[in-house]
């Protein structure tokens, strides 16, 4: 399996120096992340998440299939992730590394675990037909913290996609075209988001926030923190490295909360930018109407 290549060992020690002068190389504060850009695709659920130089896609799409045979009442959700070559040299196809195992686990704890997406109302006739719900995360550019640039961008898809409309007469399912009925948005519960932070020095006494590759290669540990604007946590991801002080990570999850925050009200005005574009002349209002009745 071909090896990133890492930085060199002056590299490592500028970087460390900096960081015990409370200084970063690309300026920013330790709990400050780098320029976030979020941008849906003409086709609903599909959302282009830059952080930095690092660049995730994700897409959503639907299909109907039969339901497990123990959740009888539930519909299917899936993510899967693909770390193609060209986001790094040591990524290769069909060969999942040890980021991509970690990126998936963290990706399904966060968004499918926690309950997001409310499964209960992709059934659509029990024990028979459901909705399957796929996201698909594509990383285009791997340039640090994949896991809140992948976790942004599948939340965002997922709010942003929109499924055909169905209903069921004598028992006979019906499933209309976009022509015909307005597609309709998931039952969405809650967002979560990831919030990762890098730890330096020799206790890990020092934490950042969206560490990049560099930083990355030169940090003793990490943990990324899940959670909602609401303040309610999913899961806390401390994956071996250094030891942490308690003390610590409560002070990195109050960071958490309020970056959360601000994704919250990002994918939310973004959301309403694209419902703003695609409304030509009040058309959406009309056709959401034509539905209900």
């Amino acid at each position: 399996m071909p090896r990133e290549a890492e930085p060199s060992l002056n590299e490592k020690q500028f970087v460390l120096q900096a960081l015990k002068e409370n200084l970063r190389l690309d300026g920013r504060e330790f709990d400050q992340y780098r320029p976030l850009d979020l941008r849906f695709g003409d086709e609903y659920g599909v959302a282009d998440v830059r952080l930095g130089k690092t660049r995730v896609l994700a897409k959503a799409s639907a299909e109907v299939t039969i339901p497990f045979a123990d959740r009888p009442l539930d519909g299917i959700f899936t993510i899967a992730t693909e770390l193609s070559p060209m986001a790094s040299p040591a990524f290769e196809v069909n060969r999942p590394t040890e980021t991509e195992v970690l990126l998936s686990r963290l990706l399904e704890k966060t968004v499918r675990r926690s309950g997001a997406l409310d499964t209960e109302s992709l059934c659509l006739v029990a024990g028979q037909k459901c909705w399957s719900v796929r996201v698909d995360v594509h990383v285009m550019s791997h340039d640090g913290n994949l896991v809140d640039a992948a976790c942004l961008a599948v939340v965002a898809a997922l709010r942003h996609f929109r499924k055909p409309d169905t209903s069921i007469e004598a028992g006979v399912l019906t499933v209309y075209t976009p022509a015909e009925r307005e597609p309709v948005p998931l039952s969405w519960l809650h967002s979560p988001f990831c919030v990762t932070f890098s730890f330096f020095g020799d206790e890990g006494e020092m934490a950042l926030l969206d560490a990049d590759w560099t930083e990355e290669q030169v940090r003793v540990g990490s943990c990324t923190i899940s959670l909602n604007k609401h303040g309610e946590i999913c899961q806390v991801a401390k994956l071996g490295g250094t030891p942490v002080e308690a003390v610590s990570l409560l002070q990195c999850t109050s960071i958490a909360l309020t970056k959360v925050r601000d994704f919250s009200k990002l994918v939310d005005a973004k959301l309403a930018e694209d419902t703003k574009r695609r409304d030509h002349g009040g058309l959406l209002a009309e056709l959401s109407a034509e539905n209900d009745r």
